[in-house]
């Protein structure tokens, strides 16, 4: 169980906020289980649709990484980077470069 809230916008409609809510979803599921990176970068493509620009994604990002612990941007590049089907971030990778932020 999660004890924090997902960063949302609430003018946003019902489907963009499923959209962005898919795409944290998505980047626990990288750092809690492995997901697959089709299903990522869909989630993401469908974020960047209502969210084009880099400073509002690193905006969102960041808080979403405060409360969770989380980074969108560590996952994006992972995805970029690896050939693997599947996209798993282990909590080291995150935490040496959380401190560095």
């Amino acid at each position: 169980m999660h004890n924090y809230e997902y960063p949302i916008d609430f003018s946003w409609d019902h489907q963009e906020m499923k959209d962005v809510i898919s795409l944290w979803n998505a980047v626990e599921l990288a750092y809690e289980k492995g997901v697959n990176k089709e299903e990522f970068l869909k989630s993401y493509r469908n974020f960047k649709r209502m969210i084009p620009s880099k400073g509002e994604e690193k905006r969102y990002g960041d808080l979403f990484e405060k409360r969770s612990g989380y980074s969108l941007y560590q996952v994006v590049k992972m995805s970029k980077i690896t050939e693997k089907q599947i996209i798993s971030m282990s909590s080291n990778e995150t935490r040496g470069k959380k401190a560095k932020r």
